[in-house]
């Protein structure tokens, strides 16, 4: 097994519309250890969003390397990248993407489908991680009646069931206020410290330093990989 959660060396990643080329990565190669606590920075256009999807599986570099755990993903076919989101990824996002017609649970219990099937083992684990985000009282509530922060330790605890490999965060603060934003802040160190590795994508200062390392990209390049002061407290 890879010491590295991910890795990337030279990755570009170039779209190709019509007469024009547009780089939107160019020559990134960064490490993200097990056990990492990493926040993705940019301005608009940057390349963040290009960057989340190449380590959500969701595309491929078109040029460079992209390992996941140790294992070359750069150009696996569909169907094997699909099957890496479903087992090894967790992922957490802005709009939290429950589903309405759900409950908690069941809404926990989403990526699992993916995996085809249910075990008793694997619903009493919806269960614990249920209680370990604070909604043990709100198994069967749905959505509407959450609120935004609640929903969001939902979309949490979903992204752990399948005991993945890193957590991916795509603005997981954006549409919550100060203090939940820090009650959520605070819930995903302590999975961090319980040793999951997880990386935000955000462009709010405040949620990038409460992590332990702030990559920045600028026009598509990595121009700056520094620790933050909490690194040391963590």
């Amino acid at each position: 097994m890879s010491e590295f959660a991910a890795s990337l060396s030279d990755v570009h990643k170039y779209y190709f519309l019509a007469s024009e080329t547009v780089k939107a990565l160019r020559n990134v190669s960064f490490d993200v250890p097990k056990g990492d606590f990493l926040a993705i920075m940019g301005a608009s256009g940057s390349g963040k969003s290009t960057l989340l999807n190449l380590l959500g599986c969701l595309d491929r570099p078109t040029h460079g390397t992209l390992k996941l755990d140790g294992e070359d993903v750069s150009r696996l076919s569909d169907n094997a990248l699909s099957e890496i989101r479903a087992r090894r990824i967790g992922f957490i996002f802005q709009a939290y993407n429950l589903i309405p017609q759900l409950t908690v649970l069941e809404n926990i219990e989403v990526p699992l489908h993916y995996m085809g099937h249910i075990t008793p083992e694997m619903r009493a684990r919806c269960r614990i991680l249920a209680e370990m985000v604070g909604l043990g009282d709100r198994l069967n509530h749905r959505s509407f009646q959450l609120s935004g922060g609640q929903q969001q330790r939902v979309g949490i605890a979903r992204s752990l069931v399948n005991d993945p490999t890193f957590i991916l965060a795509d603005e997981p603060t954006g549409n919550l206020d100060t203090g939940t934003t820090q009650e959520i802040l605070s819930l995903l160190k302590d999975f961090n410290r319980q040793g999951k590795t997880i990386i935000i994508v955000t462009h709010e200062p405040e949620v990038g330093k409460e992590t332990k390392r702030i990559i920045r990209l600028r026009d598509g390049m990595l121009v700056s990989d520094q620790k933050t002061d909490a690194s040391k407290d963590m």
